[in-house]
């Protein structure tokens, strides 16, 4: 069965295509041609030597030892072939399936696990819908209070009634101990059924401090919760249980009380004159920045026509004949200035 004719030298596909030599260009799953070329002449010559017997040939099982002729390998049909060739790549893939589906089964053992565990624990953030859900909710909250409440309300006066459940409420906690800090903003030193609130609470214990400015609602309890609006919709509030900001929420309204105004009705007058400036400042750095009476009114917590009497006053005041005039002429008068 020897080979008389000439034949190319035996190849190896992966070296021959690495070193981009014979196959270097061929596709990663085409044959090279010394082993297709090698393949045929064992075909059609019934064998070959074993040294003219490309590597990968061997590799694929396509060419097996003559065991009448050891010196010499006989070519094996590609179905024949294929079966020791491909046997151990399905097994591969088969105990790589094994393993992957082991892997997941333990993995959602352990996802069951951990979803049973956080289940049992509080949420950090739960949405409060409705008046009534909410004051369950703040009443729960407040009545675990150990130590301090904080709260800040915007909006100048509150409704009587909001003042009155307040109330109850503040009283009990102070008679228990429960030290209570509220921000207001300065125009609520103008409403007297506020400041008739606030007389009894401070007579009670509580501290009131004022601001011309208070960007939102809040209460902290302790440093266990906190209450914020979850949007400009009424009744709709946020319940914060995440020590982070919970922590967070604590020492913006502790920022915000050391720059506030103490509130003392047993003293006259309620409007200082540092409530006073307050006032202007934060009224005319709003015009210099051009907004309008109402959007000023809602952000001081006065009403409309106050802020419009108090414009009319400094218009005159300035010799100011517009709005826009107004605003250029408060931002180059000097009275922003300190």
């Amino acid at each position: 069965m020897k080979d008389d004719h000439s034949s190319p030298p035996p190849c190896d596909c992966r070296e021959s295509s690495s070193n981009g030599q014979e196959g270097g260009d061929r596709p990663p799953d085409q044959p090279c041609r010394t082993a297709l070329a090698s393949y045929r002449r064992a075909l059609v010559a019934g064998g070959l030597p074993r040294e003219e017997v490309a590597g990968c040939l061997r590799a694929l099982h396509l060419m097996v030892t003559d065991r009448d002729s050891p010196g010499f390998m006989v070519p094996v049909p590609p179905e024949t072939a294929s079966y020791a060739a491909l046997a151990p790549l399905q097994e591969a893939i088969l105990e790589r399936r094994r393993t992957l589906r082991a892997t997941r089964t333990t993995l959602a053992a352990f996802e069951a696990l951990y979803a049973d565990v956080h289940r049992q624990e509080q949420p950090a953030l739960t949405r409060l819908s409705g008046e009534a859900v909410i004051s369950k909710a703040l009443e729960a909250g407040v009545a675990g209070c150990r130590e301090q409440i904080r709260t800040a309300q915007p909006g100048g006066s509150r409704p009587a009634g909001v003042l009155r459940e307040a109330l109850t409420r503040d009283l009990g906690n102070l008679r228990r101990g429960i030290r209570q800090r509220t921000v207001y903003q300065h125009t609520v030193r103008s409403d007297r059924t506020t400041l008739s609130y606030i007389e009894q609470v401070t007579a009670a214990g509580a501290e009131i401090r004022t601001l011309a400015e208070v960007t939102d609602r809040v209460i902290v309890v302790d440093l266990d919760l906190a209450f914020v609006p979850f949007s400009d919709e009424p009744h709709q509030a946020l319940l914060v249980q995440h020590p982070a900001l919970v922590r967070f929420l604590a020492r913006g309204f502790d920022e915000a009380w050391a720059r506030a105004v103490p509130v003392r009705p047993e003293r006259a007058p309620l409007r200082t004159p540092v409530v006073t400036s307050d006032l202007q400042r934060a009224i005319l750095q709003a015009v210099v920045n051009g907004e309008t009476d109402a959007s000023i009114a809602r952000r001081i917590g006065m009403s409309r026509r106050s802020v419009a009497e108090h414009m009319r006053k400094v218009s005159e005041q300035l010799g100011s004949t517009s709005r826009a005039q107004l605003g250029y002429l408060v931002a180059t008068s000097g009275l922003l200035d300190g």
